[in-house]
């Protein structure tokens, strides 16, 4: 019986020479260039020993050559259905750096995933700090969510549950845009609405937005990278209203892609204090780095 692999980095089907993220269902369109596997060494036969050697190379030859064989097939296949051949081929029976594993498995383990004070977003290649008053999201269908506050409430306009406090985390694959202020000046708009304009399903938990002011903007660094953010606040129909911001920085991982992080914190009272858009901000790292608060863009710091 076949078993659906997890989701990580694999060979990928159409292109061997990178690596794809296959995410648990489907391939994605994020590559990287693979590491560099040990191959393990053919001891030569010495005049006086015994044929092991020499089994063991022929062995270690033959593997070789039903790996390329294999290879070779799957690239044929995918010249003759394209790139939705690719799509649909799920990853091989073994892991991109290892051979003798009956099932796949991503080339390494998640940094942090078991840390309760860190979200791990693998995809953007990033961490996340889980602040007090922050929480893990869970029972929550945008995927692109990786903080909220931990408790719902009732939304003030359409029937729904709203949270105070949202962060989401995307890469900009549909946007040949390789500027993170035009990005980020792009994207605030589009963030605005989502969050309190119309919801995932076109319900308007707010009664729509009625104006917005900018509030600030500028250069920042992120994990170590120079990025820009833009940050609203917005009047609603009805409810206190909220800030949202957009904020655009280059990937550390992949191609580097430019990555969009959204927040979105209801004004008044029970919002999350605004601070901890920028304390977020200064503690998101690169998956698997030290520390890279500083470096690229370190002495840029969060605009006044």
């Amino acid at each position: 019986m076949s078993m659906t692999p997890p989701p990580g980095w694999y060979r990928d089907p159409s292109y061997p020479l990178v690596e794809r993220w296959w995410d648990g269902t489907t391939w994605t369109d994020h590559r990287r260039q693979p590491e560099t596997p040990r191959q393990p060494l053919i001891p030569a036969p010495s005049p006086g020993g015994s044929g092991r050697a020499r089994t063991v190379a022929l062995v270690t030859a033959s593997v070789v050559l039903v790996a390329a064989i294999v290879t070779g097939a799957v690239l044929l296949r995918d010249d003759d259905g394209g790139d939705e051949t690719a799509t649909r081929t799920t990853p091989a029976a073994a892991s991109p750096t290892r051979t003798d594993d009956p099932s796949p498995s991503p080339s390494g383990p998640s940094p942090s995933a078991g840390d309760p004070s860190v979200v791990v977003d693998e995809l953007d290649g990033i961490t996340f700090p889980v602040l007090d008053g922050w929480a893990k999201p869970q029972y929550v269908a945008d995927h692109d969510m990786v903080l909220t506050t931990p408790r719902t409430y009732d939304c003030p306009g359409d029937p729904g549950l709203c949270r105070h406090g949202r962060v989401e985390a995307r890469t900009a694959t549909a946007t040949d845009e390789t500027s993170p202020k035009a990005l980020a000046e792009g994207d605030i708009e589009d963030a605005a609405d989502s969050a309190y304009g119309h919801d995932l399903v076109g319900s308007r938990p707010f009664r729509g937005i009625t104006s917005h002011r900018l509030v600030k903007s500028g250069s920042v660094a992120v994990a170590g990278r120079a990025g820009y953010l833009v940050r609203w606040k917005v009047k609603t129909g009805v409810g206190p209203g909220g800030y949202v911001e957009s904020m655009a920085f280059p990937s550390s991982v992949g191609s580097q892609a430019l990555v969009i992080v959204r927040f979105a914190f209801d004004a008044g009272a029970d919002g999350p204090p605004l601070s901890d858009m920028d304390r977020i901000t200064e503690g998101i790292r690169s998956v698997g780095g030290k520390d890279t608060g500083g470096g690229v863009g370190s002495s840029i710091g969060p605009p006044g």
